[in-house]
């Protein structure tokens, strides 16, 4: 198990992050030390330099002012002076053989005789190495009116101790510094990934058991990317969770209320069978068997229907539709129906009122209502059929002056399949204010109903108001 975690770390974007961080910091600690160090390195050298340079003219002015002898007097007189004590001085005759020489004792284990096998040149810096080639003794040269020259240098081993200081003190930081950058990294990559290890456990609780479809991933809160997939995976995970509860919910439904019909079917098959053969109680019995696959068929359709729009699934063609038109459409639909009836429909509503609807499927809502006030509304009685403005949305209200529905049925009306006591004596499936309730959800309003048993029933529709058109653009219903 162990090994097996081994090859797989690597491979993971948490360790990635941690080696990629860790080696732009490591690299970038690096190399702002290594700038420094040749910054300071450039900086100790033209120090040497110019104090070397400084040295050369100060002799050579000793020179023009009295000749060799005050430049040798000169030059003894600063080895009384420790910061002039430093310096190595050479005079050399044309031909580079040596005149004279001045070398401190610390300086003895340069080979001085290279000198005289290098021309000297000026302006230009001669490097005679150390027996160890660690230091160098650095000597610049000048001509003398007379020909020979003087060279004047002074060696690196004090820029060579800083440079070893700063390299010493450089690795006592560095070091802490590379241990901090890994762990920083670590942190951060486990800060980071934070929110992908939550997104893994919830897939990994989802891939276990369904049941956990209700789990959330907790929202960080970092205004990143990450945030952004959690919300999205948490709104994907609510939305499959809803498809699978009106999946289920369908189901049942379905296996409840087609148990009747289906049983029916299959008595009637049996007892049509163990009759004698008679045509004309086969037909009758296949008319009733097609009369309960229609019931059946209607039943499916309704609850299609229902699980499409409570989970979004429906498809809306939207459009810009007048209300006082759609409302006039219906009504005209169940002037038949509410004649035969003896009951009145009524239709007020004001003129440019719009909103933005699938025409069909609102049409669809309404019509249920309005089949719902015919059914339970006695003759003589009247159904009345408004759409009026109310701020920024649209008021649709079916009302009627039926039987009304009882209290205690008020809260289960939207309940699929449920009938109250009333509306069992009624011809129906149950699910006409489900479908209502789940159409108008969809077309992100809401239906609400206030009913008083013996005086009537009133359904409100809320809908979001749509600006009007140009007349020679209305949508036509």
């Amino acid at each position: 198990m162990s090994s097996k975690i081994l090859r797989k770390t690597p491979k993971t974007i948490g360790f990635r992050l941690t080696f990629w961080y860790s080696a732009l910091f490591t690299v970038s600690v690096s190399l702002l030390f290594l700038f420094a160090y040749v910054y300071l390195d450039a900086t100790l050298i033209r120090k040497d330099h110019d104090e070397t340079l400084a040295r050369l003219r100060e002799l050579k002015s000793f020179y023009q002012s009295g000749g060799v002898m005050l430049l040798i007097k000169g030059i003894s007189a600063s080895k009384k002076t420790p910061e002039k004590n430093k310096f190595f001085i050479r005079i050399a005759d044309p031909e580079n053989r040596t005149l004279y020489i001045y070398l401190p004792y610390q300086w003895v284990a340069f080979d001085i005789r290279e000198l005289e096998a290098i021309p000297p040149k000026q302006g230009r810096w001669l490097r005679i190495p150390e027996r160890n080639k660690r230091v160098f003794l650095e000597v610049s040269s000048t001509r003398l009116l007379n020909g020979d020259w003087l060279q004047v240098g002074q060696d690196t081993w004090e820029r060579q101790r800083i440079l070893d200081k700063f390299r010493g003190v450089a690795i006592i930081i560095l070091l802490p510094l590379l241990v901090l950058g890994i762990l920083g990294g670590s942190f951060l990559a486990h800060r980071a990934l934070y929110p992908l290890r939550q997104l893994i456990s919830t897939v990994q609780a989802i891939s276990r058991d369904m049941e956990a479809l209700d789990r959330v991933v907790p929202n960080p809160h970092s205004g990143d990317e990450l945030e952004e997939l959690i919300t999205l995976f948490n709104a994907m995970l609510r939305r499959i969770a809803t498809l699978i509860r009106a999946m289920k919910n369908s189901l049942d439904n379905v296996a409840h209320d087609l148990r009747t019909p289906v049983t029916r079917l299959r008595c009637r098959a049996e007892l049509t069978l163990q009759s004698q053969d008679d045509p004309k109680e086969y037909r009758k019995a296949l008319e009733e068997c097609l009369e309960e696959s229609l019931e059946m068929q209607r039943l499916l359709d309704a609850l299609m229907d229902i699980s499409e729009a409570e989970t979004g699934v429906m498809h809306l063609e939207t459009h810009r539709v007048q209300v006082e038109q759609l409302l006039r459409k219906i009504a005209d639909l169940y002037d038949f129906v509410a004649e035969e009836k003896g009951i009145s429909i009524e239709v007020t509503a004001q003129p440019r009122l719009y909103v933005m609807a699938d025409p069909t499927r609102l049409g669809q809502a309404l019509a249920n209502l309005v089949d719902n006030a015919i059914k339970f509304t006695l003759s003589g009685g009247k159904v009345f059929i408004e759409g009026f403005r109310e701020g920024d949305q649209v008021i649709i209200q079916v009302r009627d002056t039926g039987t009304g529905i009882p209290e205690k049925d008020l809260p289960r009306i939207w309940d699929r399949l449920y009938r109250g006591d009333q509306s069992r004596s009624q011809k129906g499936l149950g699910l006409g204010l489900s479908l209502v309730k789940a159409i108008i959800t969809l077309h992100k309003g809401k239906v609400t109903v206030d009913s008083q048993p013996g005086r009537g029933t009133t359904f409100t529709v809320t809908l979001a108001m749509a600006e009007p058109p140009p007349e020679e653009s209305l949508t036509k219903i």
